[in-house]
């Protein structure tokens, strides 16, 4: 060697695809949602936990259409330290009640290394948001909470940076990792983002890990993340992640990307047909309690 340093893409010793002989599919509990296998894991959910009220109405109206993970923020990080933050463990008691009530398991946001063990115990997978994707720290604390964690593509994050994250956590002995597209920064203001979604047949090219896709914060606008959702399953997405609310409207953060019931309902049922065609499936929907009203607190 001459004494540069090595390419990224050299350092990747646990994600790389030649790491393991096939594809990883990380399960989040037995029996239920698994992201790589014949089963698409749907994830969705409000972007804030605003009340019980509304938590458990969204997991009630999403369970019923087919997902099989509730999403949602219970720690919020804002552009605006003025904007809401979130309900904190609170909300996480909530969503937690929500999912059980309804068959579902939990992903959410992690912001601070000292919440991981606190976030590991109410929810199934833990979530690294966009902005955090390069806080080597929390990587390594979500890591060794043992727990399944979902990666963010960063904001402007090439994929060998993103592989890069994937790899801290993995060095704390957690493989258990799942990528998620959510589109990067783009000179046109026409979209949120930029959803890149030729990186999702060029993962499976470079790393052993599973990866879903994100058109709600991908796009920015409830109109096209239909449309983009299905194409990412049709590129070969493990799942999609998708925004739900009951009010988009009068939601507290990302209504305009948000989908109603209604609007997650059809999405839904366009589904079946796009992902037999590359060989996935839906997940069952749920059918084990009343779906037609709230329980009392």
């Amino acid at each position: 060697m001459n004494g540069r340093p090595l390419p990224p893409s050299r350092d990747l010793r646990l994600v790389h695809v030649d790491a393991r002989e096939r594809q990883s599919v990380v399960s989040l509990r037995p029996g239920g949602p698994s992201f790589g296998g014949e089963e698409l894991a749907i994830c969705a959910g409000p972007c804030a936990i605003e009340s019980r009220e509304q938590i458990v109405a969204t997991a009630a109206a999403v369970a019923r259409a087919g997902a099989n993970v509730l999403r949602g923020g219970a720690f919020k990080p804002r552009t605006s330290p003025y904007s809401f933050q979130g309900l904190g463990r609170e909300g996480l008691a909530m969503m937690r009640e929500a999912a059980d009530l309804y068959g579902l398991a939990v992903v959410t946001e992690v912001l601070d290394p000292r919440d991981a063990d606190v976030v590991a115990e109410s929810a199934e997978m833990l979530q690294i948001g966009a902005r955090n994707m390069q806080n080597t720290a929390l990587l390594r604390a979500v890591g060794e909470t043992g727990k399944p964690v979902l990666l963010k593509r960063g904001l402007a994050a090439t994929v060998d940076e993103w592989l890069l994250a994937a790899e801290y956590i993995a060095l704390t002995g957690n493989e258990r990792i799942v990528l998620c597209e959510r589109g990067v920064r783009s000179f046109d203001p026409a979209t949120r983002n930029l959803l890149d979604l030729s990186v999702v047949p060029l993962l499976a090219r470079r790393t052993h890990l599973p990866a879903i896709v994100d058109p709600s914060h991908g796009t920015g606008v409830a109109g096209l993340v239909a449309a983009m959702g299905l194409a990412a399953v049709a590129a070969g997405a493990a799942g999609i992640m998708v925004e739900v609310h009951p009010d988009p409207a009068s939601a507290v953060s990302d209504g305009m990307q948000s989908l109603t019931f209604a609007e997650f309902d059809t999405f839904m049922e366009s589904m079946p047909a796009v992902a037999a065609a590359v060989g996935r499936r839906l997940p069952q929907r749920f059918a084990g309690v009343p779906l037609n009203a709230i329980p009392p607190s």
